[in-house]
């Protein structure tokens, strides 16, 4: 909730929106590598639950950047009033994080087996794209099964009363399903079958005219957040345990199953790419928002050119350092 928003002095204001969720972005929140960054602005950092959450506060413009999965992502630039946002980094590629999982007992020991069963994930999440693409590998079609709109928590519960048979969702929640589940695919899994999913970072089209300062400053510390997952893994360890409010062995066994790229990795032409020159995560997306169209998630599938221009890459390339 924003009750959760913590802010520190200064005058300009940034607006975060971010997951309880293993990544770098908790890093950068917690040892307060933007604050060092940006000592005169006031930052607050707000928590969200879902990416749907993450578009409806950009359309009523109180965010300036947030986490946002690819998902969401591709969804929020479709249609004939795209939300003014760009994306502007990658924070981790869907790995073990996300999963599909199936209660023991159930009888489900495959995603053909979810035929008449119930399942749950939040609706234009990552989850829900990596569901339905795992369901038409296993040849189903979604309405074979009886989808269920959650948010995590509310899986969760469903998951304990009984109500559900499988779910797709993320870490922490995952983890709970687990221990009294089978998991049947993973996001590593649909993403090296060529349906990648991500989490990136987008920017207001109108913190882009306003103060590009503001994100380049942010770039860096994201950057130095990533190579701190690796250089500094004990203290990463801990940084993520104190904003989940987990062990320290939950939290590295977490951070475990995501896939943190290099920043060198996230200016690349594998992923994002630079100014001008937009890297795969351009086909990513646009693959993403053309499949969620085919399954009637979205009325109309963007242009390539509608995606390209919702990239933000300008100065990538010296944020990095």
């Amino acid at each position: 909730s924003s009750g959760e928003a913590t802010a520190s002095g200064g005058s300009r204001r940034l607006r975060i929106g971010y997951f309880a969720f293993p990544s770098g972005d908790l890093l950068v929140k917690n040892r307060k590598l933007l604050e060092k960054e940006l000592p005169d602005y006031r930052v607050t950092w707000i928590k969200f639950d879902s990416g749907a959450a993450v578009n409806q506060a950009f359309l009523g413009k109180s965010l300036d950047i947030a986490a946002l999965g690819s998902s969401p992502f591709a969804r929020g630039i479709s249609g004939g009033s795209p939300i003014p946002y760009k994306v502007a980094w990658v924070l981790d590629v869907a790995g073990e994080n996300e999963a599909l999982v199936a209660r023991k007992g159930s009888g489900i020991v495959d995603v053909a087996g979810l035929r008449g069963r119930t399942v749950a994930t939040p609706f234009a999440s990552t989850s829900h794209y990596s569901l339905l693409a795992a369901l038409r590998t296993a040849g189903l079609k979604p309405s074979d099964v009886k989808l269920v709109d959650l948010q995590p928590q509310a899986v969760l519960a469903a998951w304990q009363r009984g109500d559900i048979d499988a779910a797709y969702v993320w870490l922490p929640t995952l983890d709970e399903l687990r221990r009294t589940g089978i998991q049947l695919t993973s996001s590593k899994e649909i993403g090296a079958a060529g349906k990648p999913t991500l989490d990136l970072a987008v920017v207001s089209d109108d913190l882009i005219a306003r103060d590009p300062h503001a994100i380049s400053s942010w770039r860096k510390a994201q950057a130095r957040a990533l190579r701190l997952l690796r250089s500094d893994p004990d203290g990463s360890v801990a940084a993520v345990a104190a904003e989940l409010g987990i062990s320290a062995a939950d939290a590295r066994a977490q951070l475990r199953q995501g896939v943190f790229l290099t920043p060198e990795q996230v200016a690349s032409p594998d992923w994002l790419g630079t100014d001008g020159r937009p890297g795969k995560l351009l086909g990513y997306v646009t693959d993403t928002a053309r499949f969620l169209a085919e399954q009637r998630q979205l009325d109309a599938a963007p242009a390539e050119d509608t995606v390209r221009k919702a990239f933000y890459l300008k100065g990538l390339s010296d944020d990095l350092t």
